[in-house]
Order: C-alpha cells, then structure tokens, then sequence
C-alpha cells in the first residue's frame, strides 16, 4: 500500500544509478522521493523520466528519506555514505563499497553504532544463475572464473580488479566459506594508467584454489565460472543463462556412465531483486543479503590482489 511504502532515493543517476531510479519507481515497496546527481541537466532529465523530484546537492534529502542507493563514483562513497548513515539513513551503495578499506572499515563501524542497514551493490549474488545453484555447489576444491568485457570509459577511475573482478572475488568467497591464506596476481595496463587485465590465485585456508580471470579490454564478452567439487563439476554461463552439472557416478560406476544436467535458468531482474531485498531489510531490520562486511571482506581480498598488480 502507498501509505507503507519507503521514501527512498538515488544518489548519482548516471548509467548504473538511472536504473536504480526506474527500479524505485516502479516498486510500490518504495517512494522515489528524489533523484540526486551534479550534473543538473542529468539529475533534471532522470527525474522527469521517472515523475521524482530532483536535486543537485544530496544533502537536501537528509530528513526526508529513509533508504538511499548510492551510485557516484567509487571516490566518492565514503563521503556520500558517510553523511547518510550519521544522519540515520539506511544505505545501499553500489560495488566497491569504497575506494580503500579504511574507508571501508569506518562506514561498517559506523552502521553498526547507528543501527543502519549497510548493503553493498554486489549484484551477482542475486544473478538467477548463483541464486538457483548456490545449495548444489557445496567445499569446491578448485574455482575457474572468466570476466571479460570490451572496454568503456565508465569505471576506469579504479583498477579492473575493483572494476570488475571484485564481483567474483564476492560471489566466490561467499560459497567457499573459508578465509583466504594468500593470493598471488598478475596485471597489466593496456589502455589506461590502471591495470585493465589481471589474473589472480585465491588459496582459502580450506585448500580451495580460485583461478580468476578479469579483463576490459576484451573485443568480446564473457561471464563464466566454473566449479569443482568432490562430488560434481558445475559450469555457469552467466550471460548464456546456461548451466551444466556434472555429478560423480556411483560407487562401483565406471566414467561413462557420467550424466551432464543441463539446468534452466529462468530469466530475472537482478537488479530489481536487489532493491527489492534493500527495501525488505529496511522495514523488518535484517541483515542484507550483502552487508557491509561482507563489502568489506571483498575490498580486503580485491586490494590484497591490487596490491600485486
């Protein structure tokens, strides 16, 4: 009903944090109480699109919201953040959740003194293909995981580690469930002062080992990953929406008796599904899905990697 719905807002409705807006608007768990951008022509253009108001200085919603997504330039989160959550406001702000993990650090102590939901935009985990198969992969052993994607200018203010890569290094950890003992990693500039290529060694105190792979600068894309495990090889194609598993013959069976799965992957709203959880969080006070220390935990990873690059 209009009368429970949360006033909400979007801070920096560039290409990401417009479709934050359209999601807003369309959710009737939410009221779309404004669209924030410096770009005044852009925060005008977005917010007449999506019938919310519109302002150039994110600080005139404090008090007049209750959840904010944040969607500026990754150099500009912990500040944005930061006055959000003093000021009371549930934050959901995209990946990484900033640009170092001292900054990182203080948004998550920060949260957790104010009681205010800290949710980081790591998208994939609500990918319809790792939400579908998340209970089958169970202690992998070995990880191989392909990013790749041509390159665009927008995200280019940080390294491809934190660019694109960090998405995995989330999703990956988050299903490995151990601490990571040591990385090794390997990157290289091609079209930027930052390394756009990198490869990466993940070795969790478990014995896993993820093998990760992230580039921008590829003249095609990918998004794959795969999965090996004592009982099974699962394969995710994340923009086929396509996946196989694998599983071990019973005792006794000899390997041709092996069996692929093919597994449908319906189609979803990733992003929607995220706002949809935010907005769950901020009215029952649960943990997100993606809090902030899991942001955290995957900012710490992806600049152990960085820091080899």
């Amino acid at each position: 009903m209009v009368d429970q719905a949360i006033p909400s807002a979007v801070v920096g409705v560039g290409y990401l944090g417009r479709f934050h807006a359209e999601k807003y608007a369309a959710s009737n768990k939410a009221i779309l109480a404004g669209v924030v951008d410096t770009d005044e022509k852009r925060a005008q253009e977005v917010g007449e699109s999506v019938g919310a108001p519109f302002f150039a200085d994110y600080r005139e919603l404090i008090g007049k919201v209750r959840c904010v997504s944040i969607a500026v330039p990754t150099r500009n989160h912990f500040t944005v953040a930061r006055d959000f959550i003093d000021a009371g406001v549930d934050v959901l702000v995209e990946k990484p959740l900033t640009a170092n993990i001292d900054e990182a650090r203080d948004l998550v102590d920060r949260a957790q003194a104010k009681g205010v939901i800290l949710q980081v935009g790591h998208l994939e985990r609500f990918n319809p293909a790792i939400r579908r198969l998340e209970s089958v992969i169970s202690e992998p052993k070995f990880v191989e995981c392909h990013r790749l994607a041509p390159f665009v200018e927008r995200g280019t203010d940080v390294d491809v580690v934190l660019d694109l890569m960090i998405h995995d290094i989330d999703v990956i950890t988050s299903l490995v469930r151990a601490p990571v003992e040591r990385v090794e990693a390997i990157g290289v500039s091609v079209l930027t002062d930052k390394p756009d290529i990198a490869n990466a060694r993940i070795t969790f105190a478990n014995g896993c080992i993820a093998n990760v792979t992230s580039s921008r600068v590829s003249l095609k894309r990918e998004r794959k990953v795969r999965f090996f495990q004592s009982d099974a090889y699962i394969s995710i194609d994340y923009d086929q929406r396509r996946a196989q598993i694998f599983r071990k013959p019973a005792a006794g069976a000899g390997w041709l008796d092996i069996r692929g799965e093919n597994i449908e992957i319906k189609d979803g709203d990733a992003l929607a599904d995220e706002i949809d959880s935010f907005l769950d969080c901020v009215r029952t006070r649960t943990l997100p899905l993606v809090s902030g220390a899991e942001g955290l935990r995957a900012l710490e990873i992806a600049s152990m990697i960085s820091a080899q690059l």
